[in-house]
């Protein structure tokens, strides 16, 4: 039978201290970018492979990243989930994916079961309070995602600025009253993006209402669609789900989109090239993210967070908005 190759053949053939081994497999945010690769090709060559188990009891990691998101069926996550699992792979770890269903119980009870297991937690678009987050933080290093929580290190995309850019692409077309459909009381982005939307109409004369809250899915919009005010002649929604369902309720009651009324929705889920009309929508670098969420993680030891990283965000205008339609009047 074939020797297993150690430590020590890895750390002979890649010219470095069998310490640095050990560190790329268990500390990879403290190994230069370029040794680690360099250990994990020959640990490759050699058929060498860690020991997760006697790794955790000697280094108290388990090599093991964990990602919570608020909905897993949210097309907007999956782009997330793919960025922090390519970093993830690239640092060395394995990631563990859970959904919280939109519920800050049952992502604390995922928390309780999953912390012991992992050497690090990203929460992206948690619905618990800055308490119970901070609380886990004590036991694992966390980093939120989507929301940002005073001293604890936090990625957003700008939610204002992307509010903000939906509401003066309405105006723009002429649009004086707009709804906003809230979403889920518990989001964080929620909260942001109304808060600019009536700044942003105070600023520019537009008169805004909130409805809602919605669910955050496509049978969220539909609801919404029902209760919408015949009056209303633009929307912007909590997210894509929210307004694509609403698009199909308005068409389905006989409205049209946009000439009855303009929408506007927010994250750019694939889906919102694929409905008739296109959807405009506030984009965001979800995958970018998740990516720099799980760097921040593996990388975070000995650093301090004072400020939230904040990524743009960018306006995309389809077919789903349009000057209000001049309604014709009858001859004196």
């Amino acid at each position: 039978m074939a020797k297993q190759a150690t430590i020590y053949d890895v750390a002979a053939l890649a010219g470095v201290a069998p310490s640095t081994v050990s560190r790329t497999f268990s500390r990879p945010g403290r190994v230069n970018a370029e040794t680690a690769a360099r250990v994990r090709e020959v640990a490759a060559e050699l058929g060498y492979r860690t020991n997760r188990i006697a790794q955790a009891l000697t280094t108290a990691r388990t090599g093991v990243v964990a990602l919570t998101v608020s909905d897993i069926g949210n097309p907007y996550y999956l782009e997330i989930i793919r960025g922090a699992e390519a970093a993830a792979s690239a640092a060395g770890c394995t990631m563990l994916l859970s959904d919280s269903r939109e519920s800050a119980r049952h992502e604390q009870q995922v928390l309780e079961r999953t912390l012991p297991l992992v050497d690090g937690l990203v929460l992206a678009g948690s619905r618990m309070s800055d308490t119970a987050i901070r609380a886990a933080a004590r036991q694992r290093p966390v980093v939120v995602l989507n929301r940002v929580v005073t001293d604890l290190p936090s990625i957003a995309p700008d939610h204002a600025l992307g509010a903000r850019s939906a509401l003066e692409h309405l105006a723009g077309l002429g649009h004086r009253r707009v709804a906003y459909l809230a979403g889920p009381e518990a989001s964080w982005a929620d909260g942001m993006r109304w808060r600019s939307v009536l700044e942003t109409g105070q600023q520019l004369g537009v008169k805004v209402t909130r409805l809602g809250p919605y669910p955050p899915t496509v049978a969220g919009g539909s609801r919404a669609a029902q209760e919408l005010p015949a009056a209303t002649g633009a929307v912007v929604a909590y997210n894509d789900q929210v307004a694509i369902g609403l698009v199909r309720g308005i068409q389905q009651r006989g409205g049209r989109v946009p000439d009855d009324v303009s929408v506007v929705g927010f994250d750019n889920i694939f889906a919102a090239d694929l409905v008739l009309p296109g959807l405009t929508t506030v984009a965001a670098p979800a995958r970018e993210m998740g990516a720099r969420a799980v760097e921040t993680l593996v990388s975070r030891e000995g650093r301090t967070y004072e400020r939230a990283m904040v990524l743009p965000t960018r306006l995309v205008v389809r077919g789903s908005t349009a000057p209000p339609r001049r309604k014709s009047t009858s001859p004196a």
